[in-house]
């Protein structure tokens, strides 16, 4: 597919290694969306993908991890489908499966977590936040993309819903790409520990009893800031 498209629109966090795959003479179109960072409208880019089929160009969008995961992708097919053209889904790997898989660890567990919600840390301007008190009740992992700017409300909520303070928490930044760091802590030290590591987006959190294997199997270590968790049990994967 990539080798016939001729027309390419790519996100930001799409390995650039996928674009070797894309024919010389394709033309490509980078169009942002990094977190907190400048980047095309999404309207405009909707408009964009369907001009280019319509002149008759074999278009391919490619976004990072799974585009029918927080990729937008739902507001793309409807454009495109609603001018009458055809549109294939080549799904991916999301973020937070492969922060899971990166640090060895299962989002689920038959004695710890019966299911796994990924919910989007965002809030719209205007919008609701998710309803981290009743999240912190459904006993499932949580999958937290695009959270870092929320982490004071998400840590709140999900005390206030009655979520254990050393609930383990994961948190992996850049998943899967050579630049990739991963942190594990409690919930009680969630922002003691993104700020003594100086974690940034995009960066997964993966909440729940389900990552307590990560807390157990990393040793103990002071951070670069000379901060140590309140558990003790703040730790770096090598």
């Amino acid at each position: 597919m990539l080798r016939q498209a001729t027309v390419a629109l790519v996100d930001d966090l799409v390995n650039p290694g996928c674009l070797r795959h894309l024919a010389d003479a394709c033309r490509v179109v980078s169009v942002g969306k990094r977190g907190g960072c400048a980047s095309t409208p999404q309207a405009f880019i909707e408009r964009l993908l369907v001009a280019e089929a319509l002149r008759g160009e074999r278009v391919v969008r490619l976004k990072g991890g799974d585009p029918l995961v927080f990729g937008r992708a739902g507001e793309e097919i409807a454009a495109l489908r609603a001018a009458g053209i055809a549109v294939e889904v080549v799904p991916g790997i999301t973020a937070g499966v492969a922060a899971a898989a990166s640090a060895g660890v299962s989002l689920t567990h038959r004695n710890h977590a019966p299911g796994v919600v990924f919910v989007t840390g965002h809030r719209q301007p205007g919008g609701e936040a998710p309803r981290w008190d009743v999240l912190a009740q459904s006993g499932l992992t949580l999958v937290v993309y695009m959270g870092m700017a929320e982490t004071h409300n998400i840590r709140s909520g999900l005390l206030a819903g009655g979520l254990a303070g050393d609930t383990p928490v994961l948190l992996v930044q850049a998943a899967s790409s050579a630049g990739e760091r991963r942190v594990a802590t409690r919930l009680c030290d969630l922002q003691t520990a993104i700020a003594a590591e100086q974690l940034g987006s995009p960066c997964v959190m993966i909440i729940g009893d389900a990552m307590m294997q990560v807390l157990q199997d990393w040793t103990p270590v002071e951070n670069p800031a000379g901060v140590q968790s309140a558990t003790g049990a703040l730790g770096k994967a090598a």
